[in-house]
């Protein structure tokens, strides 16, 4: 019996315990087909791809954030928990990922999940794991006692896939029989008539978290709130007996189809690592070991890409310049958009290999070690190692790092880790670190091995760390709270990591980077164009008549007229106007005017200020004079004297300026709806702001 009609586009949900293998399921379910983005009404991650199987050929799959229960105790798992739930909500289908090493906890969420009157499939995943610990688990009798369909699967190696998904073209009817019968209650027969819930189970779930749960309409929530509040349900009590009961009927299945074969007892594999991963000096020694390769390898591994990509940039300016005729759309074409664009691909291979580590990090296994490893120190600033996910996040982006703080349950650790986490240096700041580093550091090895950009670049990602654990002390001790916060992490075993899923990736960033800050990026650098080529009045005419003048023409060369006819224009435009407005405020900081526009641009997002400077530096250049950005910035001179504008005190201190500002609209809008107001956004905003620009002055003070 099948619950779809062939052709029909379904919808999946793929549901399982943190580190059951879900997401590499999803990814070889669904390959290069997917997107992310969040869910309606919620900040939290939504992960959706599409592929097909006979008789469905338009199948969309949803990744659900990884929950032990559909209980909910924190709000990523509140909202898989609604999606199974609420009405309308519901998937056609689920997949529950189980990991056969663990299969008496995975169990349980399956149990839920079948009561909830929908089709289920168990993809059982890890069985090679399960082997590793002398586990035999017999998949056929399992499917016989649970009454839903067990596909054995190994997701990392593709293994079982093509089962998986012949299974799923035969959709599954709703199992017949739940796994247990929800105790016989008025306010529950109730609740399931009103709200057209599909069994009793979901009636009772829906009672006990409407209050959480978003997408239930509004007339029909203050229904369910009348008569819970007449007729209370006692949640703990009920959530209590449940789970007990559900275990009891578990263990006898897990009797009946687990064997275990008795080995000579000794450490394993993973317990041996971990000895030395998670040790007191060994473990954070091997741990900014890694760091530092990482961040050697960001220099030495996309030097050879990022200058084929600056080299071909530079071509097509000069291509573009010579090919169409003397006019304002051709200097928008080359000096805002291909300018623009530049600034942005040319970072992609650096994106790229730092997710590239990231991936390889969390697949091993080690990143759960990190956490672990650095909860000793969190707990000394107020903090737990479940904050050291956000914070390890925070690399990547703050956006989703603040929004995986959701985990932590005490609510003063939270905000205190929420506060903290933009300080961590994100991807959004790589490209301008990266920029500011190959102007102001030798590109050269110390003792043969250690590239000095190399550990400039990894200084400033400490420093970041360093500044967050400090504010979070000190803000430990401005905010009072009497409750106590706990870390519990399950350890997943170590495993090589499976190439193409960090392949899939490093793709799948780059490629939101190149497309979401790129739009950002594209559209700012023309607004820049249009502000840095023309000006106020007849003020750029003007400059033109100046340099007509044949003294001019006689004591410079031709290409030394036109840079400092350049120079002089740009100094008359509204870019300029803006720059030489604000330049008071941070010249005491070593930035002159140009800086400041790049300042004011990237506010919006750091990565713009490299696109902004390649767009101000490219206003009103020829095909003559078209130079990489870093050449040309290295060439720029302060006004009236022969010293470089970026020197190394004055890139010091942009890099500080950039370590420690906020400079992400996105991470306030993000602030906002995570503490429900303004309040602490602003708190934020204005103690980075403030951070920033001390840090900054003080480095180019005492260094220049």
């Amino acid at each position: 019996m099948t619950t779809a009609e062939p052709g029909k586009k379904l919808t999946i949900a793929l549901v399982g315990n943190p580190n059951s293998g879900k997401t590499s399921l999803f990814n070889s379910l669904t390959g290069l087909r997917q997107k992310v983005g969040n869910f309606p009404g919620v900040t939290v991650d939504k992960k959706t791809g599409t592929f097909s199987v006979p008789d469905h050929p338009n199948i969309t799959l949803i990744d659900l954030p990884g929950t032990y229960s559909v209980f909910p105790r924190s709000k990523d798992e509140r909202v898989c928990s609604e999606i199974l739930c609420v009405p309308g909500q519901q998937p056609d289908l689920i997949i529950v990922v189980a990991d056969a090493a663990n299969l008496k906890r995975n169990l349980l969420l399956c149990s839920q999940i079948m009561d909830l009157g929908i089709p289920v499939i168990v993809a059982l995943n890890f069985l090679d794991v399960a082997r590793s610990k002398h586990l035999t688990i017999d998949d056929r009798q399992l499917e016989k006692m649970l009454g839903i369909p067990i596909v054995p699967v190994n997701a990392r190696k593709n293994e079982g896939i093509a089962d998986l998904k012949a299974q799923i073209a035969r959709m599954p009817a709703i199992p017949e029989q739940g796994f247990m019968e929800t105790a016989a209650s008025p306010q529950i027969a109730r609740i399931k008539e009103i709200t057209q819930a599909k069994t009793d189970y979901a009636a009772l779930l829906l009672g006990l978290e409407q209050e959480n749960f978003t997408h239930i309409d509004p007339a029909l929530q203050q229904q369910l709130a009348g008569l819970l509040n007449e007729h209370p349900l006692p949640a703990t009590k009920i959530q209590g007996a449940d789970t007990l009961a559900r275990y009891e009927k578990i263990n006898g299945i897990v009797k009946e189809c687990v064997s275990s074969r008795k080995e000579e007892t000794g450490p394993s594999k993973t317990q041996a690592l971990d000895k030395i991963l998670t040790h007191g000096f060994w473990g954070y020694l091997i741990f900014f070991g890694l760091l530092f390769l990482i961040f050697q390898a960001i220099f030495s591994f996309a030097s050879y890409p990022m200058d084929w990509i600056e080299s071909a940039f530079i071509a097509i300016s000069q291509a573009t310049h010579q090919t169409l005729p003397d006019a304002w759309y051709t200097d928008l074409l080359v000096e805002g958009l291909l300018a623009g664009i530049g600034g942005v691909v040319i970072f992609i291979p650096q994106i790229m290999i730092l997710f590239g580590f990231i991936t390889l990090l969390e697949d091993s296994g080690y990143m759960a070690r990190a956490s672990f490893l650095m909860d000793k120190l969190m707990q000394k600033i107020g903090l737990n190692g479940k904050s050291v996910i956000p914070l390890i996040s925070g690399v990547a982006c703050a956006v989703p790092a603040v929004m995986a703080a959701r985990n932590i349950s005490n609510d003063k650790e939270r905000l205190i880790t929420i506060l903290v986490t933009p300080l961590m240096s994100c991807s959004a700041r790589l490209p301008v670190y990266t920029l500011l580093i190959a102007l102001v550091v030798p590109d050269q090895t110390v003792l043969g091995f250690f590239n000095l950009q190399g550990l400039m670049l990894m200084g400033l990602y400490l420093l970041g760390l360093l500044m967050a654990i400090v504010v979070a002390a000190i803000t430990r001790l401005l905010i009072r709270s009497k409750e106590k916060g706990f870390f519990i992490l399950e350890m997943p075993v170590y495993q090589l990591p499976r190439m193409a899923n960090v392949f899939m990736t490093m793709i799948e960033k780059a490629k939101i980077f190149t497309v979401e800050a790129g739009k950002v990026i594209v559209v700012i650098s023309i607004v820049l164009w249009a502000l840095a080529s023309y000006g106020p009045g007849n003020q750029m005419e003007a400059v033109e008549g100046k340099y007509e003048h044949s003294e001019y023409r006689d004591q410079y060369s031709g290409a030394e007229l036109a840079a400092k006819i350049q120079s002089e224009k740009l100094t008359h435009s509204y870019a300029g106007h803006l720059g030489r407005f604000i330049e008071p405020v941070i010249q005491p900081l070593g930035f002159d005017w140009k800086i400041g526009i790049a300042l004011i641009a990237s506010f919006a997002a750091r990565e713009v200020f490299v696109g902004t400077m390649a767009t101000i530096y490219s206003a009103g250049g020829d095909e003559e004079n078209i130079l990489p950005l870093k050449q040309k910035m290295a060439l720029e001179v302060r006004p009236g004297t022969d010293q470089p504008v970026y020197s190394f005190a004055t890139a010091l201190s942009l890099m500080l300026f950039y370590a420690f500002a906020m400079q992400c609209m996105s991470t306030v809008a993000v602030m906002k709806r995570e503490t429900k107001g303004w309040k602490w956004p602003m708190v934020q905003l204005t103690y980075m702001t403030l951070l920033a620009y001390f840090s900054s002055l003080v480095a180019f003070q005492l260094l220049s």
